[in-house]
């Protein structure tokens, strides 16, 4: 790269680190002021109103035309109509989501008489939680960008699962502090992403923690799979947990309902595709996994975060 070049980028790196910098010292002595002056607001009537202003704000932005290419290919015989209602839905649901994650709790809140309040989920899913919570094997456990993608960790605190859920901590610390300490008490251990997760959650695995993680994101090193007939990577790293302890395999994925409600659903166990020597393999594990991701963004487009580049 020349000289030139090279002097730019590196300015351009430092004024941001600058920026960033301020900004974090600023958020840091009114974050939590503004945190609690928004709790005041009641919940359901604050989600809706985001959720309008999303959806008249979203379309304005560069992601709204990612989002809309990736809904052609992904559905080709859709019309414009199609894809714009799905579209809306999609800048409706995120409105609501930046909402709920200061209200996480509220929400995870028992009825006076221990009744879910908010999260519902049949007999199924129930005896589905109380095999996890009493099994000798802890299990590994996925889900995605559909909803509200918070409840997941939620719903296996309520469950009174032992879990840890990776994630991916926020570029700014003072946002980052606040909302790890606003989301432990109800998700149990947080990992952040980064060089050390995997041996984390490995000892989490050994220790009977259930680890949990997203695994609808594009991963430059991850291995090939297809969704939605386009190839795209993804990170291998719950399958190799899966490998390395025999740990069972299930999805749990959260859909929205109407007046700020929602439901939960667990797979049965996703059989792990193994190799010839009867090891899990992982490429093949991770496509069996995408399948059952691609299923339940074909149930409720709508709630998936259409925008992201997940195809490069």
């Amino acid at each position: 790269m020349p000289p030139l070049k090279l002097k730019l980028k590196y300015w351009s790196w430092r004024t941001g680190l600058v920026l960033k910098r301020g900004l974090d010292r600023v958020l840091r002595g009114t974050i939590r002021p503004l945190i609690g002056l928004l709790r005041r607001l009641d919940r359901i009537s604050a989600s809706d109103k985001a959720g309008a202003v999303m959806r008249h704000i979203g379309p304005r932005l560069r992601e709204h035309q990612i989002g809309r290419a990736n809904l052609k290919a992904a559905f080709p015989d859709k019309s414009d109509a199609e894809v714009d209602k799905i579209l809306a839905g999609v800048w409706d649901n995120l409105g609501r989501v930046a909402v709920e994650v200061i209200n996480l709790d509220r929400i995870a809140a028992q009825g006076a008489r221990g009744e879910r309040q908010f999260i519902t989920y049949g007999e199924r899913e129930l005896k589905r939680f109380e095999a996890l919570r009493d099994a000798d094997k802890p299990a590994v456990i996925f889900t995605a960008h559909l909803a509200n993608w918070e409840l997941p960790a939620v719903v296996a605190g309520i469950e009174g699962l032992r879990s840890m859920a990776l994630f991916r901590r926020p570029n700014l610390s003072s946002i980052a502090d606040v909302l790890i300490e606003m989301r432990e008490p109800l998700m149990g251990t947080l990992v952040p992403s980064g060089f050390g997760a995997p041996m984390r959650l490995a000892r989490g695995l050994e220790t009977g923690h259930h680890v949990g993680m997203l695994v609808d994101q594009h991963d430059s090193k991850g291995v090939e799979v297809t969704f939605f007939g386009r190839r795209c990577r993804v990170s291998p790293l719950i399958a190799m947990l899966a490998r390395e302890y025999e740990s069972p395999i299930h999805g749990v994925r959260i859909i929205r309902l109407p007046e700020g409600r929602f439901t939960g659903e667990i797979t049965d166990a996703v059989t792990p595709v193994r190799d010839a020597d009867g090891r899990i393999d992982v490429q093949g594990t991770m496509q069996a996994i995408t399948d059952v991701v691609e299923t339940w963004v074909r149930d409720h487009p709508e709630q998936w975060l259409w925008l992201h580049r997940r195809w490069r």
